[in-house]
């Protein structure tokens, strides 16, 4: 089944949800838990047991597994198997971005079956050009994988960039959403995009044909109420908002990340109606 097909059955059956997985020092610290590889290890654990049997998508934020070296980087491998051993589409949160074989190695990292690392989806950056992600465009559609592309982002610092104009009018983020939306033309759902649910965007996104990542549901401020408002226009079966920390805050207990994960979801679907 291609990504769009595996994405649209994952949300139909488990709710319109990406969970994410950010062991930050900060949660690792109010978890009673080590800042450490063993600590990571535990915190991983509990959340593969409590989030990914219920959440359409998880999304390991891989900087807070990378900054403990090739240690964090072996727990990281038991998170993404036991994640989709559970039945979640795992969304490698790695925003890769480079030109030629570089970006080449990035995406047999990522959506290769030979690497440990293999995920459903991985998030990258199309500010060296979108062409410039030709070849994870290629491998995912081989491998009916999907990624998802960075738009317009919540950080205000992205605005001056995304917003800035292109030969020809419009705006580059708007750029970006077309040029996914090409993609999708012959591929459904192969690419998605990174909007964020904190402010509005000013994109159209009514042609995209694919998923629309938007974090900072929660801990960041948007709310459930917020999404059929901000995403006016689009095609919200598309629509996958994101929550990490709102949902990381009622663990260490593997039942209270289940019920965050749910109650959450229920919020969403009920906004989306």
């Amino acid at each position: 089944m291609s990504f769009g097909v595996r994405y649209a059955e994952a949300v139909a059956t488990r709710g319109r949800l990406c969970a994410g997985i950010d062991p930050h020092a900060a949660l690792l610290t109010e978890w009673g838990l080590p800042v450490s590889v063993d600590g990571l290890r535990v915190f991983a654990q509990s959340c593969v047991a409590g989030i990914a049997p219920v959440a359409a998508v998880v999304k390991p934020q891989v900087a807070f597994f990378e900054q403990f070296g090739s240690a964090g980087f072996a727990v990281l491998e038991e998170t993404i198997a036991g994640c989709r051993a559970a039945g979640a589409i795992v969304l490698a949160d790695a925003k890769r971005g480079d030109i030629g074989s570089t970006m080449a190695a990035y995406t047999t990292a990522w959506l290769d079956d030979a690497s440990r690392l293999c995920s459903d989806a991985v998030t990258v950056s199309p500010y060296l050009g979108f062409g410039s992600l030709d070849p994870t465009v290629a491998v995912a559609r081989a491998s009916n994988r999907g990624l998802f592309v960075l738009a317009r982002t919540s950080n205000p610092d992205g605005e001056a960039l995304q917003n800035a104009s292109v030969v020809g009018g419009g705006t580059v983020a708007q750029a970006i959403v077309d040029a996914a939306a090409s993609v999708n033309a012959e591929s459904s759902g192969t690419v998605g995009v990174v909007v964020g649910a904190t402010r509005e965007h000013g994109l159209d996104l009514s042609a995209l044909g694919g998923p629309i990542l938007s974090p900072g549901l929660g801990a960041q401020g948007a709310t459930a109420a917020d999404l059929a408002r901000i995403f006016d226009g689009a095609d919200v079966s598309w629509l996958l908002p994101a929550a990490s920390r709102s949902i990381l805050r009622s663990g260490p207990d593997v039942a209270g990340l289940r019920a965050a994960v749910e109650s959450t979801r229920d919020e969403v679907e009920k906004a989306l109606r």
